[in-house]
Order: structure tokens, then sequence, then C-alpha cells
């Protein structure tokens, strides 16, 4: 695996919220309380989205938009539009002085509208997603991003149309399946872009000696790696790997490979019940100790914190 299907098979739909809104002229929908990675698409009519407080971005039919962070965000025909629907989650709609109208608006299961016809559809996808492994790749996107719409996107937006116009078996798998294709669509086109800034980790992938570097690393992050090793492995002088991939990455490859196994090892100690000397292993690490000190340098915590905030993030999540 490379970094980035590292990071996005970690960053999977499960249990997706995937709908899609009919819309009228003048339409407005603010998302609250979101999800911490969101996408969606206009398959007809243009629109305009904007986070609280950033400036409007229009949307055209087939461009793909990915926003990022819980901050809620507004979807309308108009950049000067007002909320005149509060959209909760996948459980409620509110009118702006608080009426649940989420009852005379859903027309079935995954769609809301006052009736099938109209000008505009938004599609929406929302991810549950959270985590270590997943903040690293979120860390890496702007708040609101968009890719114009390309052909090669078209069948996969016309699949998931028809997709959620119907109610069958296992479908719930298959709509976060699509979800899934859709966003690493999406990724890559972004990190293509210029605007975009790729960061180093993603630029490197393509180069014949990091990105091999970085995939024996993603790979197999529990071998007891050198710079040593991974030169021999990629076929160039330790020097020469060490300043390549400081060069491309920003970091050199003890640091980057360190980073990533306490990001591992976060994840670990968040969803498991595995000891710290186990998930110590299972990253690359001979004890505890070895993992502790790693875990201490890098985020400030021992495991034993972090797994204790974890936690209390989760029972608090609850109430």
């Amino acid at each position: 695996m490379d970094a980035l299907a590292n990071l996005l098979y970690e960053t999977r739909a499960r249990g997706a919220v995937f709908g899609r809104s009919v819309l009228n002229p003048p339409w407005s929908l603010r998302f609250v309380g979101g999800a911490p990675l969101t996408l969606m698409t206009m398959l007809s009519g243009t629109a305009w989205v904007w986070p609280d407080h950033a400036e409007p971005l229009r949307v055209e039919p087939g461009d793909l938009v990915i926003v990022t962070g819980s901050v809620p965000h507004t979807v309308a025909d108009a950049p000067t539009a007002s909320a005149a629907i509060q959209v909760h989650g996948s459980e409620r709609c509110l009118t702006a002085d608080g009426v649940d109208v989420t009852d005379d608006i859903r027309l079935d299961l995954r769609t809301c509208g006052e009736r099938y016809e109209g000008s505009s559809m938004l599609l929406t996808g929302a991810y549950q997603v959270g985590g270590e492994i997943s903040d690293r790749l979120l860390k890496e996107l702007p708040p609101v991003l968009l890719v114009p719409g390309e052909d090669r996107h078209h069948p996969m937006l016309e699949l998931v149309a028809a997709e959620v116009r119907q109610i069958d078996p296992g479908q719930q798998v298959v709509v976060d399946r699509m979800l899934d294709l859709l966003l690493v669509y999406t990724l890559r086109a972004w990190f293509a872009r210029p605007e975009a800034q790729a960061p180093g980790w993603y630029r490197a992938l393509s180069d014949p000696v990091v990105g091999e570097a970085l995939r024996l690393m993603h790979d197999d992050p529990a071998r007891p790696w050198t710079v040593r090793m991974l030169a021999d492995k990629v076929g160039v002088s330790r020097s020469s790997l060490g300043h390549r991939f400081t060069t491309l990455v920003g970091e050199p490859p003890m640091a980057y490979l360190a980073a990533w196994r306490v990001s591992l090892a976060g994840d670990l100690l968040r969803a498991t019940d595995a000891t710290v000397a186990s998930v110590a292993r299972q990253v690359g690490y001979a004890d505890a100790f070895g993992l502790s000190a790693a875990f201490k340098r890098i985020r400030g915590v021992r495991p034993t914190d972090h797994r204790r905030a974890a936690v209390a993030d989760a029972e608090a999540a609850l109430l």
C-alpha cells in the first residue's frame, strides 16, 4: 500500500448517510452538527456552498465537493441566501424558527423535498470518521474543496443517483462502497490540482526512490526499519535516500515512520483493549517503554493518557 491508500483504507464509509434533496428556488439548506467529512455534488442545477465565516463557492452540475470538519455549512441557490431549512444529521430538518418539518419534506428513506421533480438535485454523503489515521488525511484538506466535473465521474454519479432512488437488500453496503469510490476519485483529482498544494508525502509517491521507501514503511510498519535497510531495498545509498526523502517529504525517513507508527498506535489504543505493550509490538516498538517515549515526544502525552481521553470523548459523544 502507498501512503494515500493506507489513509483511505482507514477513512472508509461505514453506515454512510447518503441522500438526495430535490429543490426548487429559492432554496437554502444549512447543515449543522455535520460529519467530519461530507462529499456532495449537484446532479442538476447549480448551487453555492460555504462553511460559516467563509466565502461562497459556486458548484456546477457534476462538480465534486468535499466539506471537512464539523463546522456548520450552507448550500443554497444563491450566495446571499439565508438558511431556510436546518439539517441536523440524518434525523431532523427544522425551519429557521425551529419548526420540525422532517416528516413534511421526507419523500422516502433517502430523498427529501416537496416533490420528486425539481430544478435542482443535491446529492450528499456523510462520513462518520475519526481516529489518528483519518485525522492525518483531514488535516491536509481545506474546509471546502471543489473538483470540476469530469467525464470519468459521470458514470459513477449516474449509478449513485439510481441507487439512492430505490431500496434494495444490501443497499447500505453498495452505497458505502460507492461513496468510497467517489472520495478516492475526488481526492486524487484534488491533489493533482496546483491550488491543492499537495502534502510532501503525496508528491513523493511518484518518485521511484522515495515512493518505494514510503510503500515499504506502510506495508510493514512493524519491521525494524533503518535508513540503511530502506536504502538497500530501493537501491541507493543511505545518504542519498535520507537527503532525497527529507527534501520531498519534508522530514527524515525515521521521523516520518515514527509519526506513522504513533498514529497507528493511537487508533489501536482507541479501538481495542490491547495492552500498551501489545500495541507497541504491533506498530514496531520492542516494548511499552519504546512506544511511550515516541508517543510522549510526538504527541506530548503518554499512550495511557491518550486512551483515557479517547474513552472520555466517546462517552461524551453518547450524551
